[in-house]
């Protein structure tokens, strides 16, 4: 337990978080049971750290814990958080629970047995936390973990503080609220850097970006997706081969028939599989109507601008990088849907189109919005596109 304790002040003590995260202050950190899922690469460890250390600094009530520690094939998460709360603590924080076999079975037990502990929990978007474990379903509360907003990327860039807003508010009041935030800083000088390398934390830290996110890249099809949906290695190429097909050509529609020749698996496998690159969130599906795993999506998205980088060979196209930007930002709180009179359908009542600012007198369908590049202030109908980045 002692080895664990130096671990976690030596994490603590040299933790570096720039900013906060909006997802921390929207947490009800008064459940004992509380999950943050995130795909890998995206700052999960930080997030829980950043937790431990504004909510009780080094005091030996919170304990920090990886589950792939070795300490933990020979040693019950039961047993562990037993010691722990029966020596003074109160919160355990558990990272990568998925690495430790009968994880879901032991937290409903330190649940159930021991009502002076608050355990958080962090595990991968791959996970699917209540349909899954049924016996967790009622008394955990998960939240999800984005890649950092343009609105924070700014804010990590500039040093100043804006506000977030919600789509309502930017539909109905989006000429003040640029014109605000445009009084304070050109976001349009970082925009291009943003789609470039804003989504994920490594853009702060030492290394390549772009090495950096492949390595995560591979990462999370080796381990998990492989691992948690329980994919023989041996298939591993088919994935990767897979996900450079639709990333190569996205915004992609696909024909599972021809995907499935060129990967030489079945059209069942295809589907599974673009599933499991969806919810490790690698790609995005959009759907005409309502969605469901066996319907065939209409498009198929990368899910994120740096992704477009990382996977597509040559130069991006603008189009298709404001496109991905939008779908990735709206999407992340709102539904987003295909339709025919737009590129995109949001909560099923406002059609969006992703315009060039070179086209603002094209002539487009009554009631659709435009959401349009490389300006910073609006007009009636006419958002711009940057200001999508700051809805959380």
């Amino acid at each position: 337990m002692q080895s664990f304790f130096e671990t976690h002040r030596y994490l603590i003590e040299n933790l570096k978080v720039p900013i906060r995260r909006k997802l921390m202050d929207q947490i009800d950190w008064s459940h004992r049971l509380i999950g943050i899922k995130g795909t890998r690469g995206i700052g999960k460890t930080d997030f829980l750290l950043d937790f431990a250390k504004k909510t009780y600094g080094t005091d030996k009530a919170c304990l920090y814990v990886n589950l792939n520690h070795l300490y933990f094939t020979q040693n019950t998460i039961i047993s562990f958080a037993d010691q722990f709360r029966k020596t003074g603590g109160k919160t355990l924080v558990l990272d990568q629970v998925y690495k430790y076999p009968s994880w879901s079975e032991e937290l409903k037990y330190c649940y159930d047995n021991f009502k002076d502990l608050q355990i958080v929990f962090s595990g991968s978007t791959v996970m699917r936390l209540r349909e899954e474990n049924p016996h967790l379903k009622e008394i955990v509360h998960s939240y999800k973990l984005e890649g950092f907003s343009f609105r924070e990327f700014l804010e990590l860039k500039t040093g100043l503080s804006f506000d977030s807003y919600s789509l309502e508010e930017i539909l109905k009041d989006h000429e003040s609220i640029a014109k605000n935030i445009v009084d304070k800083v050109r976001p349009l000088a970082y925009f291009d850097d943003y789609l470039h390398y804003g989504y994920y934390p490594f853009f702060f830290g030492n290394g390549h970006y772009a090495e950096n996110l492949m390595k995560s890249l591979n990462l999370i099809l080796e381990i998990d997706i492989s691992f948690l949906r329980q994919i023989e290695l041996k298939y591993l190429p088919r994935l990767r081969k897979l996900l450079y097909k639709v990333g190569a050509e996205s915004p992609f529609q696909p024909n599972v028939s021809k995907l499935s020749a060129h990967i030489n698996t079945s059209r069942a496998t295809v589907m599974n599989y673009l599933y499991y690159l969806r919810q490790a969130r690698l790609i995005k599906l959009l759907y005409e109507g309502e969605e469901s795993m066996q319907k065939k999506p209409s498009l198929i998205y990368l899910h994120n601008p740096n992704l477009i980088y990382s996977i597509k060979s040559g130069e991006a196209q603008k189009d298709i990088l404001h496109k991905t930007f939008f779908y990735n930002q709206v999407g992340s709180i709102h539904e987003l849907t295909y339709t025919k009179e737009a590129d995109f359908k949001v909560d099923d009542k406002h059609n969006f189109l992703i315009c060039d600012h070179s086209n603002l007198k094209k002539n487009i369908k009554a009631g659709s919005i435009r959401a349009t590049d490389m300006i910073e202030l609006g007009s009636k109908g006419n958002i711009p596109l940057w200001l999508f980045g700051f809805l959380y």
